[in-house]
């Protein structure tokens, strides 16, 4: 028993393109994701650590490089069907949760399953790591839905998707991260020139004043 699986899966996260089902100007595949992802969250880290928090750095790596990785099993749901009903997303979770731990046992060498069962399990806890990849995955899915609006893409799904991801980034406000992205990068988002500038303002200021 090696790692030969555990590596061959990245190659397989190449393959796997975000939000399938959709008509998209430019595909971005879960690794691609999970790179963005951990960029976000360092630059939210550093902010935070400015602030005075403490980071754990590797905590925080961890999750974010490996949050989609399981996504090679069971691959990227609509978000629309993923979040359906509760009920549905706890199904899920359940069947991704075994299949990671049948992977592991199978796959990965015992000395190291203690380290791969706490960096593939979910992230998105109550400790300060965990809130950051929250906020980076939201931040780089909205980035994602702001790319097809900027290009025209008329489908409708997408201005839902900024809505949700920014919806769910002002949860944390809380956060001093949270803070920096809502006063100095989305104004920065929302300058830019495209046909649909308007009705994402507006969406952003409707969010914004519910808070």
């Amino acid at each position: 028993m090696g790692m030969h699986e555990y590596i061959e899966g990245l190659s397989n996260l190449e393959t796997l393109n975000r939000a399938p089902g959709f008509f998209k100007y430019q595909e971005h595949t879960v690794a691609a994701h999970s790179f963005k992802v951990a960029e976000i969250a360092q630059l939210l880290g550093d902010i935070e650590e400015e602030s005075g928090q403490t980071v754990n750095w590797q905590r925080l790596y961890e999750k974010a490089l490996n949050h989609d990785y399981t996504e090679r099993f069971i691959g990227d749901i609509k978000t629309p069907v993923k979040y359906a009903t509760h009920e549905l997303r706890r199904q899920l979770a359940e069947v991704e949760s075994r299949m990671t731990q049948n992977f592991i046992e199978n796959e990965i060498p015992e000395f190291l399953q203690e380290r791969y069962m706490r960096r593939l399990s979910e992230g998105k806890d109550e400790t300060l790591e965990g809130q950051i990849l929250s906020v980076a995955d939201k931040v780089d899915l909205l980035y994602e839905s702001f790319g097809e609006i900027q290009k025209g893409n008329p489908q409708s799904v997408y201005l839902d998707i900024f809505r949700e991801s920014l919806s769910t980034i002002i949860q944390f406000k809380s956060l001093k991260s949270v803070q920096y992205f809502l006063n100095e990068v989305l104004p920065d988002l929302l300058n830019e020139q495209f046909a649909d500038r308007a009705r994402l303002v507006a969406i952003s200021d409707e969010l914004l004043k519910r808070q």
